[in-house]
């Protein structure tokens, strides 16, 4: 995207002695704005602790003591909740600990040593591996296969979700390509939600690699900003009406509806994959911590009572997605340095700067005391090859800190972008 159309160099000289002064400026305050991560604040925490009013009695309906061993998948209200709010059954169903990341390193962990439910070979018996990674995607997800040595493959983001030419063409010829990791829903950070066409064509498509799957990580399928929310096909039931049951791997929590540090996780997948990964999980634990699946159930009951809870939280980060985008809007839209896309929902925003500035934009965006995602950190290998994106997470700082940061921010963008002007 070009910059500075039509304005003489003369003009962009002077226009950087001003910012460099609003810059300085801003340095001298000594700040410390953290945006770095997209944590929920602490008044959003503060909506869940009545979920500890109901702790006297620990025995689930059908009479497990949660206080001790047992139920390896989880409790039934536990199952039947995640069942009712994504149209699942309870044997698709599989309950964790409070980390669904956990879930899925697992899952890639468990793929490499045993192999999973169709395969003919642990993966880490092949002499190669590759994964088909969106982007800009999620970091943690692309460093859990660059852990297990998977080679990635960058995938282009467009308005519908993944390129699915691109994917559909690679997948077909390469039997080395063995998934495609997806955050279908709010994607983290661009906020697109997969269209209907693009889950689809995800489920239907012929690979060839037979143990080809899905990690459909649905982190943001209840944060909805506004009362007319994004909708997101069904991929499970897709994959199975396509003749691929096995294919897809569905994780979500409630990290971002109740504790991040003590929530519940689920993944879900075909009866047959699920019955598979319990035999492998029983060796490693005897069941996750069920006292904290019951207290959620009965705190969060059903899909109204979620539902209800959730608008809550739209109600603390929404003026504070409004304020970042009015503050991009104000400052930069008409310039032709910078585009952003305007989520309805989840955790992040993702501004897209002048080619080549992203890295320089974070470096002094620190300097003047706010500190963001690293450049290059939504893409595998950390490496952007445009050098363009960068995450925004607007969800913990207060929202006065939070303006602020993107004030200086706005700054940060022009000054870059001048600097590869002038």
């Amino acid at each position: 995207m070009e910059a500075g159309v039509g304005m003489p160099s003369s003009g962009l000289s002077e226009r950087r002695k001003e910012l460099l002064k609003e810059y300085e400026g801003y340095k001298s305050q000594g700040l410390k704005l953290d945006m770095s991560r997209g944590k929920p604040g602490s008044d959003q925490l503060d909506l869940s602790m009545a979920l500890f009013n109901n702790i006297e009695n620990l025995i689930s309906e059908d009479g497990i003591d949660c206080r001790n061993y047992g139920a390896l998948d989880g409790i039934c209200e536990a199952k039947r909740f995640f069942a009712s709010i994504f149209n699942l059954s309870e044997d698709e169903i599989f309950i964790g600990g409070n980390s669904s990341l956990n879930l899925m390193y697992d899952l890639i962990s468990k793929a490499f040593i045993h192999g999973l439910n169709g395969f003919e070979k642990p993966w880490g018996k092949l002499e190669k591996v590759k994964f088909l990674c969106p982007s800009p995607g999620y970091d943690r997800h692309f460093a859990i296969t660059e852990h297990f040595g998977v080679e990635m493959i960058t995938i282009p983001m467009t308005a519908e979700g993944p390129d699915m030419d691109m994917v559909e063409e690679m997948v077909s010829k390469d039997s080395d390509i063995k998934g495609i990791w997806c955050i279908p829903m709010y994607s983290n950070p661009t906020g697109i939600t997969y269209s209907d066409n693009v889950v689809r064509r995800l489920a239907a498509m012929e690979t060839a690699a037979e143990d080809f799957i899905i990690i459909w990580d649905n982190a943001y399928a209840f944060h909805h900003l506004y009362d007319t929310p994004d909708t997101l096909l069904d991929l499970i039931g897709e994959c199975r009406r396509a003749g691929h049951p096995n294919r897809t791997y569905m994780f979500s929590s409630t990290s971002k509806i109740t504790f991040p540090g003590a929530g519940i996780s689920m993944m879900a997948s075909s009866p047959e994959n699920i019955a598979c990964l319990k035999k492998q999980i029983a060796i490693q634990t005897i069941g996750f911590n069920k006292i904290n699946q019951l207290l959620h159930v009965r705190f969060l009951k059903d899909a109204e009572q979620l539902k209800a809870h959730m608008k809550k939280h739209a109600e603390i980060l929404r003026p504070k997605f409004e304020a970042v985008l009015d503050i991009l809007d104000r400052n930069l839209a008409g310039k032709n340095i910078a585009h952003w896309h305007k989520p309805r929902g989840g955790y992040f925003i993702s501004l897209n700067v002048m080619k080549g500035c992203a890295r320089r934009v974070v470096e002094l965006a620190k300097a003047a005391g706010v500190i963001l995602t690293p450049a290059g950190a939504t893409f595998p290998y950390r490496n952007d090859p445009d050098d363009t994106n960068i995450r925004i997470a607007p969800t913990y700082p207060p929202l006065h800190e939070l303006k602020k940061a993107i004030e200086i921010l706005c700054v940060c963008v022009e000054l870059a972008a001048l600097e590869r002007l002038v």
